[in-house]
C-alpha cells in the first residue's frame, strides 16, 4: 500500500485518542516492526510557548501510543536555533525534562551529536552535509507545529529538519542554522534529500498565522491534527490550512513529484477514539 500524497486528519480534542487514532489509521505499528530506535523530532527552535513552539502534551500523548504498539527504543532529539541557550535550555523551560523523567525517555541535544559526512552532487545548495548519526540509524518522527515563515512560507516538517543540522557548520549570523538563510528555499529541498521524515504527525491546533516566532494566531484556530508518511504532502495540506499555495512554496514545489505528492492530495478523516 502506498501513501503518496495521503494525509490522515482529525480534529483536535486535546486527548491521547486524537494521536491513537491517527497512528492506527496510519497503519505505523506495522512499519515499526523491525525498528529498533525512534527518534521524536518536535520543534523547538527557542524557549516560547507554543503555538510557536511543540507542545509537550502532544510529544508525551505520541510516546504513550507508540508504547502501546512496540517496545523500541523511543529518544527525544532538537537542535535549538538560539544563540544565548542551548536546547537543555529549551527543554527545561518548556517541561521536556519533567515529561523525560516522568515516561523514562532520553533527551538529546542534536547541536552536540556524533556526525555522518554525506554528499550528493547533485545537490546544488549543499553538496556535502554533515548530520547526526542517529537521525540516519532511527525512524523519525517529525513533530512540528502549523506555521507561516517569513523567508520560507511555511515552516512544516521539511524545514523542521533544520533541527538536524550542526550549528558548527551552519552558523554566519545571528542564530545557529543562519546559513539557511541564504537561498533557503533550495537549503531546505537539499536537507531534505539527505535526510526526510519517516512520519510526521502535525500539530495544527492553533496555528501561527504570519510568521514562525511572532504575530497573531489564526482565527478561528485550524483545531486539527495530520499524520502521514509523505513530508510533501503534510506540508502541502499545511500551506493550504495557512491559505498559502503549494506552488508558491520553492522547497515543496522542488520535492513534488521526488521525495513526495503534493497534488492530488488524498485526505483521509480519521475519528477520534473520543469522539
Amino acid at each position: 500500500m502506498t501513501h503518496r500524497g495521503t494525509v490522515f486528519t482529525t480534529e483536535y480534542t486535546a486527548g491521547p485518542e486524537d494521536v491513537r487514532s491517527l497512528l492506527e489509521a496510519a497503519d505505523l505499528k506495522n512499519r515499526l516492526n523491525r525498528c529498533s530506535t525512534i527518534l521524536i523530532k518536535p520543534n523547538l527552535v527557542e524557549a516560547l510557548a507554543p503555538p510557536i513552539t511543540t507542545p509537550v502534551e502532544l510529544v508525551k500523548e505520541l510516546i504513550l501510543a507508540l508504547r502501546e504498539a512496540n517496545d523500541c527504543r523511543i529518544v527525544v532529539g532538537e537542535g535549538c536555533g538560539a544563540m544565548d541557550y542551548s536546547t537543555w535550555h529549551v527543554f527545561d523551560e518548556l517541561g521536556y525534562n519533567d515529561m523525560a523523567r516522568e515516561l523514562q525517555v532520553e533527551l538529546l541535544d542534536l547541536n552536540d551529536l556524533d556526525l555522518v559526512r554525506l554528499a550528493n552532487p547533485s545537490c546544488n545548495r549543499w553538496p556535502e552535509m554533515p548530520l547526526p548519526r542517529i537521525a540516519l540509524e532511527s525512524f523519525l518522527i517529525s513533530v512540528p507545529v502549523l506555521k507561516a515563515h517569513t523567508l520560507a512560507g511555511v515552516t512544516l516538517t521539511m524545514k523542521n529538519m533544520m533541527g538536524l543540522v550542526p550549528p558548527a557548520q551552519f552558523c554566519n549570523g545571528s542564530w545557529k542554522k543562519s546559513a539557511f538563510h541564504d537561498r533557503v528555499q533550495e537549503g531546505i529541498a537539499d536537507l531534505n534529500r539527505y535526510r526526510t521524515p519517516d512520519f510526521t504527525l502535525l500539530d495544527a491546533s492553533v496555528g501561527m498565522a504570519e510568521a514562525h516566532l511572532w504575530g497573531p494566531t489564526c482565527d478561528p484556530p485550524v483545531n486539527k491534527l495530520a499524520a502521514g508518511y509523505d513530508p510533501v504532502a503534510i506540508d502541502a495540506y499545511g500551506a493550504s490550512l495557512l491559505g498559502r499555495d503549494w506552488q508558491r512554496i520553492g522547497h515543496i514545489k522542488a520535492l513534488h513529484g521526488e521525495l513526495g505528492r503534493a497534488e492530488p492530495l488524498q485526505i483521509l478523516q480519521v475519528n477520534s477514539g473520543a469522539a
